[in-house]
């Protein structure tokens, strides 16, 4: 079972449609995957309107929880907030941020602000994770990912510390940008191996923390 809370499509900078990388996560064994296409405020309405119509139509076909969401790229940290509660508005399931990872300029406040949200779910790659940002997400219920994205994993060591320190739930997400990005056993359990993890803490990270953010998903979504 794989459970995947961060990839991409075409309609950012991905490859493959929704419904096609909704698919072949389906046939690899997937449990769960997010569709979280890099946003502004501008292309939110569109976009999360699109990707919702492709998860609902694999959710009625297909044995996968397929969620949309959005990952907030690049935004003013001062807006994070706001454009995370307008993603939850319009129907985004998941709402990720772009964290500050050290090989792209993020701007400054990013991790914190993404902490600090009520409607910010993940905070993907944060790069030098500060042990304040980590204690924000724990409080706020907001998970940490572990990057299996190359470039983004450089820091995956330094954040499974602070977090473990300061209690902050970790994910390990691909940030899939084709079908080859895709989690597999090997490659979830080697980002947890590099990012210095223990062996007993996997199942929490790769099932019990997925869970957890899957029933917060179903209780959100459906109890309107």
């Amino acid at each position: 079972m794989f459970y995947d809370f961060h990839t991409h499509t075409f309609h950012s900078d991905g490859v493959l449609s929704p419904i096609e990388l909704i698919h072949r996560a389906f046939v690899k064994g997937y449990s769960a995957i997010a569709i979280t296409d890099h946003l502004g405020l501008g292309s939110l309405a569109r976009v999360i309107k699109e990707t919702s119509d492709d998860c609902a139509l694999a959710r009625a076909h297909w044995d996968i929880i397929a969620i949309p969401g959005v990952e907030l790229t690049h935004l003013p940290s001062e807006a994070i907030c706001d454009t995370a509660q307008k993603a939850k508005e319009l129907g985004a399931w998941v709402v990720v941020v772009h964290g500050e990872s050290t090989v792209e300029p993020v701007p400054k406040g990013t991790n914190l602000a993404a902490a600090r949200s009520p409607y910010v779910d993940i905070l993907a790659h944060p790069g030098l994770i500060t042990p304040e940002e980590a204690t924000l997400a724990s409080q706020n219920g907001v998970f940490i990912e572990l990057s299996g994205r190359r470039g983004h994993c450089i820091t995956n060591h330094h954040v499974a510390s602070i977090c473990k320190k300061q209690k902050a739930r970790l994910l390990v997400n691909s940030d899939a940008h084709d079908e080859d990005d895709l989690l597999t056993s090997a490659l979830a359990r080697d980002i947890l191996s590099k990012a210095g993890v223990s062996n007993r803490q996997y199942q929490q990270i790769l099932k019990g923390n997925p869970l957890l953010l899957l029933d917060r998903i179903k209780k959100l979504t459906f109890s309107s």
